[in-house]
């Protein structure tokens, strides 16, 4: 479709330059339609059941992932012996 576009662009230049008047609108009309059809053309489809795209999984290990494992997790994040505690002085 680009390709007529230029071709329309060009023959509407040709057209101007030769004072060709209100003929030169209607190559002018078919370059600058051209593009908006395209696109709507090309958002007009439905995409393909088949199209090959699998949603993201993650495989993360059990203890990564969210509300699984709370208590194990909560344990690690305790120190062993609340009486060593590290003075910097």
């Amino acid at each position: 479709m680009m390709g007529l576009r230029v071709v329309c662009f060009v023959v509407t230049v040709v057209l101007f330059v030769n004072h060709a008047g209100w003929l030169t609108v209607i190559p002018a009309a078919g370059a600058i339609a051209l593009p908006y059809f395209a696109v709507v053309i090309a958002n007009s489809k439905q995409p393909g059941t088949s199209s090959g795209f699998r949603a993201y999984e993650p495989r993360l290990p059990e203890r990564y992932r969210a509300g699984q494992n709370a208590d194990q997790n909560s344990a690690h994040d305790k120190p062993a012996d609340p009486s060593h505690t590290h003075d910097d002085r």
